[in-house]
Protein backbone atom coordinates (compact mmCIF):
# COMPACT_ATOMS: atom_id res chain seq x y z
CA UNK A 1 0.00 0.00 0.00
CA UNK A 2 1.35 3.42 -0.99
CA UNK A 3 2.33 5.73 1.82
CA UNK A 4 2.63 9.51 1.47
CA UNK A 5 5.79 11.32 2.48
CA UNK A 6 3.85 13.20 5.16
CA UNK A 7 2.57 9.93 6.60
CA UNK A 8 6.01 8.29 6.44
CA UNK A 9 7.52 11.29 8.23
CA UNK A 10 4.84 11.12 10.93
CA UNK A 11 5.44 7.40 11.46
CA UNK A 12 9.20 7.93 11.75
CA UNK A 13 8.69 10.69 14.33
CA UNK A 14 6.37 8.49 16.40
CA UNK A 15 8.73 5.51 16.14
CA UNK A 16 11.62 7.63 17.39
CA UNK A 17 9.46 8.83 20.30
CA UNK A 18 8.43 5.28 21.13
CA UNK A 19 12.03 4.06 21.02
CA UNK A 20 12.94 6.71 23.59
CA UNK A 21 9.97 5.66 25.74
CA UNK A 22 11.13 2.03 25.63
CA UNK A 23 14.58 3.08 26.82
CA UNK A 24 12.99 5.23 29.56
CA UNK A 25 10.78 2.34 30.69
CA UNK A 26 13.67 -0.08 31.18
CA UNK A 27 15.76 2.60 32.87
CA UNK A 28 12.90 3.24 35.31
CA UNK A 29 12.50 -0.53 35.69
CA UNK A 30 16.11 -0.75 36.83
CA UNK A 31 15.91 2.26 39.14
CA UNK A 32 12.70 1.04 40.85
CA UNK A 33 13.80 -2.60 41.30
CA UNK A 34 14.51 -2.15 45.03
CA UNK A 35 11.10 -0.54 45.58
CA UNK A 36 9.44 -3.50 43.91
CA UNK A 37 11.49 -5.93 46.02
CA UNK A 38 10.30 -4.15 49.15
CA UNK A 39 6.69 -4.41 48.03
CA UNK A 40 7.11 -8.13 47.26
CA UNK A 41 9.14 -8.79 50.46
CA UNK A 42 12.18 -9.89 48.45
CA UNK A 43 15.77 -9.51 49.62
CA UNK A 44 17.70 -6.51 48.27
CA UNK A 45 20.80 -7.57 46.34
CA UNK A 46 23.98 -5.51 46.43
CA UNK A 47 26.55 -4.81 43.74
CA UNK A 48 24.30 -5.34 40.73
CA UNK A 49 25.77 -4.05 37.46
CA UNK A 50 23.52 -2.19 35.06
CA UNK A 51 25.48 -3.75 32.17
CA UNK A 52 23.50 -6.94 32.76
CA UNK A 53 20.44 -5.24 31.28
CA UNK A 54 22.12 -3.31 28.44
CA UNK A 55 21.82 -6.12 25.89
CA UNK A 56 18.05 -6.09 26.42
CA UNK A 57 17.98 -2.43 25.37
CA UNK A 58 19.88 -3.27 22.17
CA UNK A 59 16.93 -5.47 21.18
CA UNK A 60 13.94 -3.72 22.72
CA UNK A 61 14.71 -0.09 21.81
CA UNK A 62 15.14 -0.41 18.00
CA UNK A 63 12.86 -3.39 17.36
CA UNK A 64 9.77 -2.48 19.43
CA UNK A 65 8.67 0.36 17.06
CA UNK A 66 9.32 -1.83 14.01
CA UNK A 67 7.29 -4.74 15.40
CA UNK A 68 4.47 -2.38 16.40
CA UNK A 69 4.41 -1.00 12.85
CA UNK A 70 3.86 -4.53 11.55
CA UNK A 71 0.77 -4.77 13.76
CA UNK A 72 -0.62 -1.48 12.38
CA UNK A 73 0.03 0.46 15.58
CA UNK A 74 0.78 3.67 13.64
CA UNK A 75 -2.26 3.48 11.35
CA UNK A 76 -5.58 5.28 11.86
CA UNK A 77 -4.32 7.13 14.91
CA UNK A 78 -7.33 9.41 15.18
CA UNK A 79 -10.03 6.72 14.95
CA UNK A 80 -8.28 3.81 16.67
CA UNK A 81 -10.01 2.67 19.86
CA UNK A 82 -8.26 2.13 23.20
CA UNK A 83 -9.04 -1.60 23.00
CA UNK A 84 -7.38 -1.88 19.61
CA UNK A 85 -4.30 0.01 20.88
CA UNK A 86 -4.05 -2.29 23.91
CA UNK A 87 -4.22 -5.37 21.68
CA UNK A 88 -1.55 -4.06 19.29
CA UNK A 89 0.86 -3.16 22.09
CA UNK A 90 0.30 -6.50 23.83
CA UNK A 91 0.90 -8.44 20.59
CA UNK A 92 4.02 -6.42 19.83
CA UNK A 93 5.51 -6.88 23.31
CA UNK A 94 4.91 -10.64 23.15
CA UNK A 95 7.07 -10.78 20.03
CA UNK A 96 9.78 -8.65 21.66
CA UNK A 97 9.72 -10.84 24.81
CA UNK A 98 10.14 -13.95 22.63
CA UNK A 99 13.07 -12.34 20.80
CA UNK A 100 14.74 -11.44 24.12
CA UNK A 101 14.10 -14.94 25.50
CA UNK A 102 15.55 -16.68 22.44
CA UNK A 103 18.61 -14.42 22.46
CA UNK A 104 19.16 -15.05 26.20
CA UNK A 105 19.04 -18.82 25.67
CA UNK A 106 21.35 -18.94 22.66
CA UNK A 107 23.80 -16.35 24.03
CA UNK A 108 23.62 -17.85 27.53
CA UNK A 109 22.77 -14.48 29.11
CA UNK A 110 20.82 -15.92 32.03
CA UNK A 111 21.97 -13.39 34.66
CA UNK A 112 19.49 -10.72 33.57
CA UNK A 113 17.22 -9.68 36.44
CA UNK A 114 13.70 -10.96 35.75
CA UNK A 115 12.18 -8.34 38.05
CA UNK A 116 13.80 -5.57 35.97
CA UNK A 117 12.39 -7.15 32.81
CA UNK A 118 8.94 -7.39 34.39
CA UNK A 119 9.08 -3.77 35.52
CA UNK A 120 10.41 -2.66 32.14
CA UNK A 121 7.77 -4.42 30.05
CA UNK A 122 5.02 -3.16 32.30
CA UNK A 123 6.24 0.41 32.00
CA UNK A 124 6.72 0.05 28.22
CA UNK A 125 3.10 -1.05 27.92
CA UNK A 126 1.90 1.86 30.06
CA UNK A 127 4.01 4.57 28.41
CA UNK A 128 3.20 3.47 24.85
CA UNK A 129 -0.51 3.32 25.61
CA UNK A 130 -0.45 6.80 27.19
CA UNK A 131 1.49 8.20 24.23
CA UNK A 132 -0.94 6.63 21.77
CA UNK A 133 -4.02 7.96 23.56
CA UNK A 134 -2.51 11.46 23.86
CA UNK A 135 -1.70 11.42 20.14
CA UNK A 136 -5.22 10.27 19.30
CA UNK A 137 -6.83 12.97 21.49
CA UNK A 138 -4.57 15.64 20.01
CA UNK A 139 -5.44 14.63 16.44
CA UNK A 140 -9.15 14.61 17.27
CA UNK A 141 -8.84 18.09 18.74
CA UNK A 142 -7.00 19.33 15.63
CA UNK A 143 -9.83 17.99 13.49
CA UNK A 144 -12.25 20.39 15.22
CA UNK A 145 -10.03 23.42 14.54
CA UNK A 146 -10.40 24.71 10.96
CA UNK A 147 -7.14 26.66 11.27
CA UNK A 148 -5.18 23.40 11.65
CA UNK A 149 -6.57 21.88 8.46
CA UNK A 150 -4.66 22.20 5.20
CA UNK A 151 -6.43 24.44 2.69
CA UNK A 152 -6.82 22.44 -0.52
CA UNK A 153 -8.38 22.87 -3.94
CA UNK A 154 -9.49 19.80 -5.91
CA UNK A 155 -9.20 20.52 -9.64
CA UNK A 156 -10.66 18.54 -12.53
CA UNK A 157 -14.04 17.63 -13.95
CA UNK A 158 -16.88 17.12 -11.49
CA UNK A 159 -16.88 13.37 -12.08
CA UNK A 160 -13.11 12.99 -11.69
CA UNK A 161 -12.94 14.98 -8.44
CA UNK A 162 -15.88 13.01 -7.02
CA UNK A 163 -14.22 9.69 -7.97
CA UNK A 164 -10.91 10.80 -6.45
CA UNK A 165 -12.48 11.72 -3.11
CA UNK A 166 -14.47 8.48 -3.05
CA UNK A 167 -11.24 6.47 -3.32
CA UNK A 168 -9.32 8.30 -0.57
CA UNK A 169 -9.45 7.27 3.08
CA UNK A 170 -11.91 9.58 4.93
CA UNK A 171 -9.35 9.95 7.74
CA UNK A 172 -7.00 11.63 5.26
CA UNK A 173 -9.74 13.92 3.95
CA UNK A 174 -10.61 14.89 7.54
CA UNK A 175 -7.28 16.75 7.70
CA UNK A 176 -8.22 18.86 4.68
CA UNK A 177 -10.19 22.06 4.36
CA UNK A 178 -11.36 21.71 0.74
CA UNK A 179 -12.01 25.35 -0.10
CA UNK A 180 -13.30 24.62 -3.59
CA UNK A 181 -13.91 21.95 -6.23
CA UNK A 182 -12.44 23.73 -9.25
CA UNK A 183 -13.98 22.46 -12.50
CA UNK A 184 -10.94 22.83 -14.70
CA UNK A 185 -12.83 21.48 -17.68
CA UNK A 186 -15.31 24.38 -17.78
CA UNK A 187 -13.59 27.28 -16.00
CA UNK A 188 -10.71 29.46 -17.31
CA UNK A 189 -7.26 28.98 -15.80
CA UNK A 190 -7.16 32.70 -14.89
CA UNK A 191 -9.72 31.92 -12.19
CA UNK A 192 -7.16 29.60 -10.61
CA UNK A 193 -4.73 32.51 -10.07
CA UNK A 194 -7.37 34.51 -8.22
CA UNK A 195 -8.60 31.51 -6.21
CA UNK A 196 -5.14 30.59 -4.88
CA UNK A 197 -4.54 34.20 -3.88
CA UNK A 198 -7.94 34.79 -2.25
CA UNK A 199 -8.16 31.51 -0.32
CA UNK A 200 -4.52 31.19 0.90
CA UNK A 201 -4.35 27.69 -0.62
CA UNK A 202 -1.34 25.48 0.16
CA UNK A 203 -2.04 22.57 -2.21
CA UNK A 204 -3.99 21.85 -5.41
CA UNK A 205 -4.81 18.23 -6.23
CA UNK A 206 -5.45 17.62 -9.93
CA UNK A 207 -7.66 14.80 -11.14
CA UNK A 208 -7.74 16.01 -14.72
CA UNK A 209 -7.60 13.04 -17.05
CA UNK A 210 -10.50 14.44 -19.11
CA UNK A 211 -9.01 17.96 -19.32
CA UNK A 212 -6.79 19.11 -22.18
CA UNK A 213 -3.09 18.69 -21.42
CA UNK A 214 -2.31 22.33 -22.23
CA UNK A 215 -4.94 23.56 -19.78
CA UNK A 216 -3.57 21.36 -16.99
CA UNK A 217 -0.05 22.63 -17.72
CA UNK A 218 -1.20 26.26 -17.44
CA UNK A 219 -3.03 25.50 -14.18
CA UNK A 220 0.15 23.89 -12.82
CA UNK A 221 2.02 27.05 -13.81
CA UNK A 222 -0.45 29.08 -11.74
CA UNK A 223 0.48 26.94 -8.73
CA UNK A 224 4.18 27.04 -9.53
CA UNK A 225 4.34 30.84 -9.77
CA UNK A 226 2.68 31.24 -6.37
CA UNK A 227 4.70 28.52 -4.64
CA UNK A 228 1.62 26.31 -4.12
CA UNK A 229 2.15 22.54 -4.28
CA UNK A 230 0.57 20.85 -7.31
CA UNK A 231 -0.34 17.17 -6.82
CA UNK A 232 -1.19 15.58 -10.14
CA UNK A 233 -2.79 12.27 -10.89
CA UNK A 234 -1.50 12.45 -14.45
CA UNK A 235 1.57 11.99 -16.65
CA UNK A 236 4.86 13.82 -16.19
CA UNK A 237 4.85 17.56 -16.85
CA UNK A 238 8.00 19.58 -17.48
CA UNK A 239 8.63 22.55 -15.19
CA UNK A 240 11.27 25.25 -14.89
CA UNK A 241 11.24 25.80 -11.11
CA UNK A 242 9.25 23.08 -9.33
CA UNK A 243 10.91 19.76 -8.52
CA UNK A 244 8.81 16.74 -9.56
CA UNK A 245 8.56 13.90 -7.01
CA UNK A 246 6.15 11.02 -6.58
CA UNK A 247 3.94 10.82 -3.52
CA UNK A 248 0.62 9.24 -2.62
CA UNK A 249 -2.77 10.14 -1.19
CA UNK A 250 -3.93 6.93 0.47
CA UNK A 251 -3.18 4.34 -2.22
CA UNK A 252 -3.54 6.83 -5.07
CA UNK A 253 -0.16 7.59 -6.74
CA UNK A 254 0.51 11.28 -7.37
CA UNK A 255 3.09 13.37 -9.18
CA UNK A 256 4.01 16.38 -7.01
CA UNK A 257 5.55 19.56 -8.42
CA UNK A 258 7.09 21.33 -5.44
CA UNK A 259 8.91 24.68 -5.64
CA UNK A 260 9.37 24.99 -1.85
CA UNK A 261 11.56 23.06 0.64
CA UNK A 262 10.29 19.50 1.03
CA UNK A 263 9.12 18.17 4.39
CA UNK A 264 12.20 16.77 6.13
CA UNK A 265 13.98 16.39 9.45
CA UNK A 266 15.81 19.62 8.57
CA UNK A 267 12.49 21.51 8.48
CA UNK A 268 11.49 19.97 11.80
CA UNK A 269 14.82 21.05 13.29
CA UNK A 270 14.31 24.53 11.85
CA UNK A 271 10.95 24.83 13.61
CA UNK A 272 12.36 23.58 16.92
CA UNK A 273 15.42 25.83 16.70
CA UNK A 274 13.20 28.79 15.79
CA UNK A 275 11.04 28.45 18.88
CA UNK A 276 13.86 27.59 21.28
CA UNK A 277 16.14 30.24 19.82
CA UNK A 278 13.47 32.93 19.95
CA UNK A 279 12.62 32.06 23.56
CA UNK A 280 16.31 32.21 24.54
CA UNK A 281 16.84 35.55 22.78
CA UNK A 282 13.77 37.01 24.51
CA UNK A 283 15.19 36.04 27.92
CA UNK A 284 18.66 37.40 27.09
CA UNK A 285 17.35 40.70 25.74
CA UNK A 286 14.78 41.51 28.43
CA UNK A 287 16.80 44.57 29.60
CA UNK A 288 16.60 45.96 26.05
CA UNK A 289 12.81 45.48 26.07
CA UNK A 290 12.62 47.52 29.27
CA UNK A 291 14.87 50.26 27.86
CA UNK A 292 12.84 50.41 24.65
CA UNK A 293 9.49 50.56 26.48
CA UNK A 294 10.61 53.26 28.91
CA UNK A 295 12.29 55.29 26.19
CA UNK A 296 9.23 55.24 23.93
CA UNK A 297 6.99 56.28 26.83
CA UNK A 298 9.27 59.25 27.60
CA UNK A 299 10.16 60.38 24.08
CA UNK A 300 6.82 59.72 22.39
CA UNK A 301 4.07 59.70 25.03
CA UNK A 302 0.39 59.29 24.37
CA UNK A 303 0.60 56.25 22.10
CA UNK A 304 1.21 52.50 22.62
CA UNK A 305 4.73 51.17 23.13
CA UNK A 306 4.14 48.41 20.59
CA UNK A 307 3.16 48.78 16.95
CA UNK A 308 1.18 46.00 15.30
CA UNK A 309 0.31 45.57 11.67
CA UNK A 310 -1.36 42.86 9.62
CA UNK A 311 1.26 41.18 7.45
CA UNK A 312 1.11 38.40 4.87
CA UNK A 313 2.31 35.09 6.30
CA UNK A 314 2.81 31.76 4.59
CA UNK A 315 0.64 31.45 1.48
CA UNK A 316 -0.55 35.00 2.19
CA UNK A 317 -2.37 34.06 5.41
CA UNK A 318 -2.70 37.33 7.39
CA UNK A 319 -1.19 37.57 10.86
CA UNK A 320 -0.51 40.42 13.30
CA UNK A 321 3.20 41.28 13.43
CA UNK A 322 4.61 43.17 16.44
CA UNK A 323 7.38 45.76 16.69
CA UNK A 324 8.42 48.48 19.09
CA UNK A 325 6.88 51.72 17.87
CA UNK A 326 9.50 53.99 16.28
CA UNK A 327 7.20 56.40 14.46
CA UNK A 328 4.71 59.03 15.49
CA UNK A 329 1.28 57.78 16.49
CA UNK A 330 -0.42 58.69 13.18
CA UNK A 331 2.35 57.31 10.94
CA UNK A 332 0.01 55.18 8.84
CA UNK A 333 -2.22 58.16 8.09
CA UNK A 334 0.81 60.21 6.97
CA UNK A 335 2.16 57.55 4.59
CA UNK A 336 0.55 58.81 1.37
CA UNK A 337 1.57 62.40 2.09
CA UNK A 338 5.18 61.30 2.77
CA UNK A 339 5.24 59.41 -0.52
CA UNK A 340 4.09 62.50 -2.41
CA UNK A 341 6.49 64.88 -0.65
CA UNK A 342 9.61 62.69 -0.41
CA UNK A 343 9.11 59.93 -2.96
CA UNK A 344 10.10 56.27 -2.58
CA UNK A 345 13.67 54.98 -2.74
CA UNK A 346 12.47 51.45 -3.52
CA UNK A 347 10.80 50.75 -6.85
CA UNK A 348 7.78 48.48 -6.89
CA UNK A 349 5.11 48.10 -4.19
CA UNK A 350 7.45 48.35 -1.16
CA UNK A 351 8.03 51.73 0.51
CA UNK A 352 11.52 52.64 1.75
CA UNK A 353 12.89 56.08 2.65
CA UNK A 354 16.08 57.22 4.35
CA UNK A 355 15.45 59.67 7.18
CA UNK A 356 11.70 59.10 7.20
CA UNK A 357 10.30 62.22 8.99
CA UNK A 358 7.72 60.09 10.81
CA UNK A 359 10.48 58.45 12.91
CA UNK A 360 11.16 60.19 16.23
CA UNK A 361 14.84 60.39 17.42
CA UNK A 362 14.70 57.59 20.02
CA UNK A 363 12.91 55.42 17.46
CA UNK A 364 15.76 56.03 15.02
CA UNK A 365 18.21 54.71 17.62
CA UNK A 366 16.04 51.63 18.16
CA UNK A 367 16.04 51.00 14.42
CA UNK A 368 19.79 51.46 14.08
CA UNK A 369 20.40 48.65 16.57
CA UNK A 370 17.38 46.62 15.31
CA UNK A 371 15.91 46.67 18.84
CA UNK A 372 12.55 47.60 17.30
CA UNK A 373 12.43 44.11 15.72
CA UNK A 374 12.65 42.20 19.03
CA UNK A 375 8.85 41.80 19.56
CA UNK A 376 8.75 39.74 16.35
CA UNK A 377 10.36 36.97 18.42
CA UNK A 378 6.88 36.52 19.92
CA UNK A 379 5.59 35.82 16.41
CA UNK A 380 8.35 33.21 16.02
CA UNK A 381 7.41 31.51 19.30
CA UNK A 382 3.78 31.39 18.12
CA UNK A 383 4.85 29.76 14.85
CA UNK A 384 3.74 32.65 12.62
CA UNK A 385 7.31 33.58 11.64
CA UNK A 386 10.76 32.05 11.50
CA UNK A 387 14.12 33.45 12.55
CA UNK A 388 15.21 33.30 8.89
CA UNK A 389 12.94 33.79 5.90
CA UNK A 390 11.62 36.42 3.50
CA UNK A 391 10.54 39.56 5.32
CA UNK A 392 6.75 39.75 5.83
CA UNK A 393 5.14 42.58 3.89
CA UNK A 394 1.99 44.56 4.77
CA UNK A 395 -1.14 43.22 3.11
CA UNK A 396 -1.58 46.32 0.96
CA UNK A 397 1.94 45.90 -0.47
CA UNK A 398 1.25 42.24 -1.29
CA UNK A 399 -1.96 43.26 -3.03
CA UNK A 400 0.09 45.67 -5.16
CA UNK A 401 2.40 42.95 -6.56
CA UNK A 402 2.68 43.56 -10.29
CA UNK A 403 3.96 40.05 -11.09
CA UNK A 404 2.10 36.94 -9.96
CA UNK A 405 5.50 35.19 -9.63
CA UNK A 406 6.31 37.54 -6.72
CA UNK A 407 3.79 35.61 -4.63
CA UNK A 408 6.14 32.62 -4.55
CA UNK A 409 8.07 34.38 -1.79
CA UNK A 410 4.92 33.77 0.31
CA UNK A 411 5.30 29.98 -0.03
CA UNK A 412 7.51 29.74 3.09
CA UNK A 413 7.22 31.16 6.59
CA UNK A 414 8.32 34.84 6.75
CA UNK A 415 11.37 35.60 8.85
CA UNK A 416 12.99 38.22 11.06
CA UNK A 417 16.17 38.20 8.99
CA UNK A 418 16.99 37.13 5.45
CA UNK A 419 19.62 37.57 2.76
CA UNK A 420 18.47 41.14 2.33
CA UNK A 421 18.74 41.95 6.03
CA UNK A 422 22.09 40.23 6.52
CA UNK A 423 23.64 41.51 3.32
CA UNK A 424 22.86 44.76 1.58
CA UNK A 425 19.61 46.26 2.76
CA UNK A 426 21.18 49.72 2.56
CA UNK A 427 22.21 49.15 -1.07
CA UNK A 428 19.22 47.46 -2.67
CA UNK A 429 16.61 49.76 -4.19
CA UNK A 430 15.11 47.31 -6.68
CA UNK A 431 12.15 45.26 -5.51
CA UNK A 432 12.88 42.77 -8.30
CA UNK A 433 16.37 42.23 -6.88
CA UNK A 434 14.92 41.80 -3.40
CA UNK A 435 12.46 39.17 -4.64
CA UNK A 436 15.25 37.46 -6.57
CA UNK A 437 17.26 37.11 -3.34
CA UNK A 438 14.23 35.67 -1.53
CA UNK A 439 13.50 33.15 -4.29
CA UNK A 440 17.16 32.11 -4.38
CA UNK A 441 16.93 31.47 -0.63
CA UNK A 442 13.77 29.35 -1.10
CA UNK A 443 15.23 27.34 -3.98
CA UNK A 444 18.51 26.61 -2.15
CA UNK A 445 17.23 26.34 1.42
CA UNK A 446 19.05 24.22 3.96
CA UNK A 447 19.48 24.38 7.72
CA UNK A 448 23.12 25.36 7.20
CA UNK A 449 22.03 28.29 4.99
CA UNK A 450 19.82 29.53 7.85
CA UNK A 451 22.75 29.28 10.26
CA UNK A 452 25.07 31.23 7.95
CA UNK A 453 22.47 33.99 7.48
CA UNK A 454 22.02 34.24 11.25
CA UNK A 455 25.80 34.49 11.73
CA UNK A 456 26.00 37.22 9.08
CA UNK A 457 23.10 39.06 10.70
CA UNK A 458 24.92 39.44 14.04
CA UNK A 459 27.62 41.88 12.79
CA UNK A 460 25.04 43.65 10.61
CA UNK A 461 22.98 44.34 13.76
CA UNK A 462 25.91 45.17 16.04
CA UNK A 463 27.36 47.69 13.58
CA UNK A 464 23.97 48.93 12.38
CA UNK A 465 24.80 48.26 8.73
CA UNK A 466 21.93 49.26 6.49
CA UNK A 467 19.43 49.95 9.28
CA UNK A 468 16.99 52.73 8.40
Amino acid sequence: MATSRNEAFRIQALQLTDALLVWLAFWLGWETRDVMRGILNMAVEQGEARESINWVLYIAVPFTPLVLERFGFYDHLRTKTTGRAVAQIFEGLIIIALMIGMFAVFAKLMDTRRLVLLNGFGLVFFLLLVRDRITSAWLKRLKTQPSSQERIVIAGSDKETADLLAEIDPEIIADWNIVEHFNLKNRPVDDMFDLLKAKSVSRVIFAAKEVEFDKVARAVEACELQGVEAWISASFIRTQIARPVFDAVGNKPMLVLRSTPELSWELLCKDILDRLGASAIILCTLPLWVIAAVGIRIKSPGAPVFFSQMRAGRYGQPFKMWKFRTMVANAEELLERIKKEHGNQMDGPVFKLDNDPRIFPFGSWLRKLSIDELPQLLNVVKGEMSLVGPRPLPLYEVEAFSEIAHRRRLSVKPGITCEWQAGGRNKITSFEQWVEMDLRYIDNWSLWLDITILLRTIPAVLFGRGAK
